[in-house]
């Protein structure tokens, strides 16, 4: 079971996926976790204690998700790591849309907060790529970055209807790798 602050911090992220950036209040952040109005501000006192926190939450839970979706170990191909990248999105745009949807939110609106973790895939892409000797890995890797996150952008908004075939994606990335 959660402790509290874990819990308030959840409810804060179902909030900004559902209502964006300025719907985080500490009363909607009550109202979520089903909690008397006062508690989220009485652990964050203000709203910028309120995002600080949000985002570390977010960050948390990131991590925790990239580590149930990758192998134990490097990838032994580009195609093994492009299979795994097309599952990591469709599961970050279905099962995990929430919380995509409250990534996106919060890096509009707080760019800095999330550049941190934002360097951290970009670099473990970089080192997986250079591991299967990658032409150029360090741009390649940028490139496979932006078109995950170009990709998630668009199945939850302009595709959210579409079911892309992960064998699809995964044909893109391989692409965006080269020979």
């Amino acid at each position: 079971m959660p402790d509290r602050r874990t819990e308030l911090m959840d409810a804060a992220l179902g909030v900004v996926a559902e209502k964006g950036m300025k719907g985080l209040t500490h009363r909607a952040v009550d109202a979520a976790a089903g909690l008397p109005e006062g508690t989220t501000s009485n652990y964050f006192r203000s709203r910028a204690a309120l995002v600080q926190a949000a985002v570390g939450r977010l960050l948390e839970r990131d991590s925790g998700l990239l580590q149930d979706a990758g192998p134990a170990g490097p990838p032994s191909s580009s195609s093994e790591l492009a299979a795994g990248l097309a599952a990591l999105v469709l599961g970050l745009a279905r099962e995990h849309a929430g919380l995509t949807r409250a990534r996106m939110a919060l890096s509009l609106d707080r760019p800095a907060a999330v550049t941190a973790g934002h360097h951290l895939l970009v670099s473990g892409l970089q080192e997986a790529l250079e591991g299967l000797g990658v032409a150029d890995a360090q741009a390649r890797a940028r490139d496979v970055a932006d078109y995950c996150d170009g990709l998630l952008l668009h199945l939850l908004t302009v595709r959210r209807d579409e079911q892309p075939a992960p064998v699809s994606i995964a044909a893109a990335i391989e692409r965006l790798l080269g020979p």
